[in-house]
């Protein structure tokens, strides 16, 4: 506080700074809109430049307008007049004069330029006028890496591809048109997972996941591109900046935004969602620890150790749930809580709830309690249903090694793909403790559950 005047100091932050050289969508979930959400979740600070606008929404694109060349170049110099662009980025340049202007410009630029070669609509709209593509060649000289899917790397590479090998001909002939890097995305290509594929001056590193099931995909491409931009303009190497974004895009993928009558669109901020709900889920945990220990929780804490373990609504590892550090272990007269709760705590049961929300994505919660034939008659008695494994039906591979038992065991419960059920028992095996394994879509669920189990024993 300066006393003199009475007004409070500001703590500015320096962010790099990107340009979007893109279309407009007024449905909200692709072009420039997709863009500066997917910037700012990611730290970068994003500026634009308007090539066009289109009347779109979740179902069709119903009107392009595209802006005067002369206008979108105004746009550009009065960016780089003001700004210290660290990284450019292009999407829907929607003509042959456009891509010119923006070809030569890209010359002189003193940043690394990323090439979304906007071509079609996830709708199936044309959003490029016929014969435009040709313009792309000189555009792509001058960029750092260049990133159509593999309807888009056909067009420019003259070719049909099909699979894996033809995506890798298709890159490796954009490769020669002058740019440094070519990702070809292979969620167009059929295959048993998703394939996208870099391919560099010094080879090709192709980069697996597994499909999702969603027919949302709306602003997919709009926010790689943007992602791959707002990390490269942070200074991570173009192989780094590829993986984080595809992984930030598997996410927003997973979890998007269900709006409109047709299809709705990725979460482009979801990275920031799930890092604002981490101090309530540890919350959560904390109000359900004090809750079990005022119930006498003891009777139903393993040998090995309890854990109350709780995810994000948008977790998609383990470091992303917390846990009680240390567990809670029984004492001679009542238990230990551990050493608090933090994310990344716990191992197993995280690995547990972490797999049995690729079948239900809504759980939240899970816990680990002993297991043994009064626990087993108490279970009867209130009439859950249950599910168990058997550890000795698991593969020699997955029993050797430490952790994966909790994901296989999971698999097997939950795969299914039927109604949710959330008692699990693990009958052991030599050297492994018996447990019964619990999830939960809530805290409320958890705690009624417990007092439950715990008057019945």
């Amino acid at each position: 506080m300066d006393k003199k005047s009475n007004k409070r100091k500001i703590a500015p932050i320096y962010p790099p700074v990107v340009l979007s050289i893109a279309g407009s969508d007024s449905g909200g979930g692709a072009g420039i809109q997709a863009d500066l959400k997917t910037m700012e979740s990611l730290g970068v600070f994003g500026t634009c430049a308007i090539t066009s606008i289109t009347a779109q929404n979740t179902r069709r694109v119903d009107s392009v307008m595209v802006i005067p060349v002369a206008e979108v170049g105004a746009q550009i110099d009065s960016i780089l007049s003001d700004f210290e662009v660290s990284a450019a980025k292009t999407g829907m340049l929607a003509n042959t004069q456009n891509i010119e202007m923006i070809a030569r410009r890209s010359k002189s630029f003193e940043f690394p330029l990323i090439v979304d070669p906007v071509m079609v609509a996830t709708s199936g709209d044309a959003l490029l006028e016929s014969g435009a593509e040709e313009a792309y060649k000189e555009l792509i000289k001058n960029s750092q890496i260049v990133t159509p899917n593999a309807d888009e790397a056909g067009v420019l590479a003259a070719m049909e591809i099909r699979n894996i090998s033809d995506a890798i001909d298709a890159g490796e002939k954009i490769l020669k048109m002058g740019t440094e890097n070519v990702l070809v995305k292979g969620g167009h290509i059929k295959g048993d997972t998703v394939v996208d594929i870099l391919v560099t001056k010094e080879g090709n590193i192709q980069i697996e996941h597994e499909w999702i099931d969603s027919d949302i995909t709306h602003g997919s491409g709009c926010t790689l591109s943007s992602a791959i931009t707002a990390n490269v303009a942070k200074g991570e190497t173009i192989e780094d900046a590829v993986c984080e974004s595809i992984a930030f895009v598997e996410r927003a993928l997973r979890y998007p935004i269900d709006v409109g009558r047709g299809p709705g669109t990725i979460h482009h901020l979801v990275e920031l969602r799930e890092k604002g709900e981490r101090q309530a889920t540890i919350e959560t945990i904390r109000s359900i620890v004090s809750e079990l220990v005022r119930l006498e929780i003891r009777p139903l804490v393993p040998e090995v150790g309890m854990n109350i373990v709780g995810s994000t609504p948008y977790a998609e590892s383990i470091e992303e749930m917390a846990g009680v550090e240390g567990r809670i272990t029984k004492t001679s007269r009542g238990v230990n809580i551990g050493d608090g709760v933090v994310f990344g705590a716990s191992s197993h049961v995280a690995r547990f709830l972490k797999e049995a929300r690729e079948y239900h994505p809504y759980l939240r919660f899970a816990m680990n309690c002993k297991f043994n034939e009064k626990i087993e008659l108490g279970i009867e008695k209130i009439g859950w249903e249950t599910k168990e494994y058997n550890r000795m039906d698991q593969e020699k591979s997955i029993r050797e090694n430490e952790g994966n038992t909790m994901e296989w065991g999971a698999r097997e419960v939950f795969s299914d793909q039927g109604p949710l059920v959330a008692k699990v028992i693990d009958r052991g095996a030599d050297g492994k403790e018996p447990m019964l394994k619990l999830v939960f879509v809530d805290s409320e669920t958890l705690i009624s559950d417990v007092k439950m189990l715990l008057k019945e024993i």
